[in-house]
């Protein structure tokens, strides 16, 4: 079992930035792709990052150019920086992680933005 703990988000107003965090714990050792997926309000959740345990990255369109994806392997956690923040980015941001196939999920954190 892979536990996934988020942190960093909250209410942030349009153009500012946010960090977010996920640390893992538990069975951590062969740990893959880790990336951050958000669910808007009444809608499904989406992918917004990805990143490989080789660093290679992956982003939603939506975010390119201001979102940046980014892991430290030694301390089992990875990043989301959030830069020039809209509206429409609002949404709960889940952080993923696949472990030999397995996909596991943090429990959630909730960006805000607005004015």
């Amino acid at each position: 079992q892979v536990q996934l703990v988020e942190s960093g988000g909250g209410l942030v107003q349009p153009g500012g930035s946010l960090r977010l965090s996920c640390s893992a714990s538990g069975s951590i050792f062969a740990i893959g792709t880790m990336g951050w997926y958000r669910q808007p309000p009444g809608k499904q959740r989406e992918l917004v990052a990805t990143i490989t345990k080789r660093s290679d990255t992956n982003y939603a369109d939506s975010v390119k150019g201001r979102f940046t994806i980014s892991r430290d392997n030694a301390k089992s956690t990875v990043y989301l920086q959030m830069n020039s923040l809209k509206p429409d980015d609002t949404a709960v941001y889940y952080c993923n992680a696949l472990r030999l196939y397995t996909p596991y999920w943090g429990q959630g954190t909730q960006v805000t933005v607005s004015s």
